[in-house]
């Protein structure tokens, strides 16, 4: 028997007084935490995360270098373009019994992927609780509660998102604040394009539009089975069947995602870019693949936004390595560097007054420059409940796809 599941137990055993056992809560860490870090040492743990961004690749490479040095753990990135697909497999392997040595050891995931393997209990436990660099994360709706479904430790936080825009200063003077505003600059003859769903940034673009034009904003805040689905929708229909002819591809063809969106506002071909990341214009800039007249705003009324995790699978063969590697990608010196555009600019989920206070100045000195989501404005809206993604992608497709 290996040292891991002894650990677990005890942490479990911990919080038995106050939660359900099958719950990792509060667990206090002593000795304990030096037993995972001893059996991670010589352990090589398979991070399946997305590979579409050289500098999230880069800065990935920069973390494999500091857990091989520090902790003796190798980090493996598994280039993925759908972490669902992973999902996937992991129910296959469950539905056939591999409950053990699993392939998949530490994942990057969020909203409807998580839902489903929480649902389908393929995951390892609440580890979260028990990483000591949890103790710096900022407590927030998004972070215990991802799109509606509670995390109960299940998942640790990584960084923050909220949808934005991009537009170049130089030609568009007036953005569009809302989805109705957005409709009439299309109209007028302003450029625009969104990702096809089932693409992450498509995705999303739609849940925006739905959750301004809806007469029914509550319905989704509760799981897409308990609304009435058409009633709900109606009006998302009706805007898209007006706008989708009038953009960039009219229609049949699509952008391939938010990257794709920018690289069109970069060619001259749309007016306004869209990102969930509201450092991104600053990096790009940056790194020459935006002008810097560009700049990045929100709807007046507030954007959806959210937080994205790692977690560890049910039946991952390096759970010990995949808890040190999550405890190092929330620590302050790894999102401190994550934060700073000059490597990826992805906004943190730390508490940064809980920081030690050495560690401050890394991100108090970080300067996103004019291009970035000003600070204080973008109001953040609720993610709609997980079940709706994959509802509003279907419906879509039916619709609009090729």
């Amino acid at each position: 028997m290996t040292l891991f599941p002894q650990i677990l137990r005890k942490c479990l055993l911990a919080c038995a007084l106050f939660i359900p056992t099958q719950l990792l809560h509060a667990a206090s860490i002593d000795d304990s935490w030096e037993d995972v870090l001893e059996e991670a040492k010589g352990q090589t743990v398979y991070f399946n995360a997305w590979g579409g961004s050289d500098r999230i690749n880069a800065y990935l490479e920069w973390v494999g270098k500091r857990l091989e040095s520090e902790y003796g753990v190798t980090l493996n990135h598994v280039k993925i373009g759908d972490i669902a697909e992973v999902v996937g497999q992991l129910e296959a392997a469950k539905a056939v019994g591999r409950d053990t040595d699993g392939n998949v050891d530490l994942m990057w995931v969020n909203g409807e992927n998580f839902a489903a393997l929480k649902r389908n209990k393929l995951l390892f436990g609440s580890f979260a609780n028990v990483l000591p660099n949890t103790a710096f994360v900022k407590q927030a709706p998004s972070v215990t509660h991802d799109f509606s479904v509670p995390v109960e430790g299940l998942e640790s936080p990584w960084g923050g998102a909220q949808l934005v825009f991009i537009y170049d200063s130089a030609n568009t003077k007036t953005p569009p604040q809302s989805a109705t505003e957005l409709l009439s600059f299309i109209k007028e003859g302003g450029r625009f394009s969104y990702p096809a769903p089932p693409a992450f940034h498509g995705t999303t673009m739609i849940k925006q539009l739905l959750s301004e034009l809806t007469e029914d904003a509550a319905a989704l805040a509760k799981p897409v089975e308990e609304a009435d689905f058409d009633a709900v929708t109606k009006p998302l229909w009706a805007y898209l069947d007006e706008m989708n002819p009038l953009l960039w591809g009219k229609g049949k063809s699509w952008s391939t995602s938010g990257e794709h969106t920018r690289q069109l506002l970069d060619d001259g071909e749309v007016d306004i870019a869209i990102s969930f990341n509201p450092n991104e214009a600053t990096a790009a800039v940056k790194s020459g693949q935006l002008a810097d007249t560009v700049r990045t705003y929100a709807f007046s009324e507030g954007t959806i936004g959210n937080t994205h995790f790692v977690t560890i699978p049910y039946n991952a063969k390096a759970s010990a390595g995949a808890m040190v590697a999550a405890n190092f990608l929330v620590s302050p010196e790894a999102q401190a560097r994550k934060a700073d555009p000059e490597y990826w600019g992805d906004p943190t989920v730390l508490d940064i007054d809980a920081v030690p206070e050495d560690m401050r100045a890394k991100f108090t000195d970080i300067d996103l420059g004019v291009w970035a989501l000003p600070l204080g404005s973008g109001k953040t809206l609720s993610e709609p409940h997980a079940s709706w993604a994959q509802a509003l992608e279907a419906a879509w497709i039916e619709r609009y796809g090729q």
